[in-house]
């Protein structure tokens, strides 16, 4: 009887790995679905957001024309200024970084070669200025204008007042594209 419990013992313990390792089994494939199932949700929602932007990005491009590369503009970044304002008793300054938007890198070089009579010019046009011409969005339109026709002046470009003018002297247009400000502090 000894051998025959033992036999019967035998198929038992063997049994029992068996029904530990289909659990295992069953709970890893269990684990895999689940992640092909979040990988699927996620790509699914990603795909859907992509095909969102995309018809966005479509309407943006129709609206904005690409910028060639040959035409580029070039960015002339000037030292920063710092100007006593024409306010009545003289207490307030201003702060200026400006940048020149240029036409292309030859027009940088050529910018460059004037730089000591463009700077004295913006200092003459930012001295002439009170805190609240400045300060307000047309003010600081009309300084870019009036930056833009000085710079023209001192290269020998027609202003863009005597354009305006109707004078009949033409030649190229402006150098400088916008005057950009990358600081502007009033104190």
């Amino acid at each position: 009887m000894s051998a025959a419990a033992t036999a019967a013992a035998q198929p038992v313990a063997e049994a029992a790995p068996k029904k530990k390792g289909k659990k295992l089994l069953f709970i890893l494939i269990g684990v895999v679905v689940l992640a092909i199932a979040g990988a699927a949700g996620a790509l699914f929602i990603l795909k859907k957001n992509t095909a969102e932007d995309e018809g966005h990005d479509e309407e943006e491009v129709a609206a904005h024309k690409p910028v060639d590369p040959k035409s580029a503009p070039t960015f002339l970044p000037l030292d920063n200024m710092v100007v006593n304002l024409a306010d009545p008793g003289g207490n307030r300054y201003i702060q200026i970084g400006l940048t020149l938007q240029l036409q292309d890198a030859h027009t940088g070089d050529a910018v460059k070669a004037f730089m000591p009579s463009i700077r004295s010019q913006i200092l003459v046009i930012l001295s002439k200025r009170t805190a609240e011409d400045v300060l307000s969005a047309e003010g600081k339109s009309k300084l870019s204008a009036d930056i833009i026709a000085a710079v023209s002046e001192v290269m020998g470009y027609p202003t863009p007042k005597a354009e305006d003018e109707g004078k009949k002297k033409r030649g190229p247009a402006s150098p400088v594209q916008a005057v950009l400000f990358s600081s502007f502090i009033v104190q």
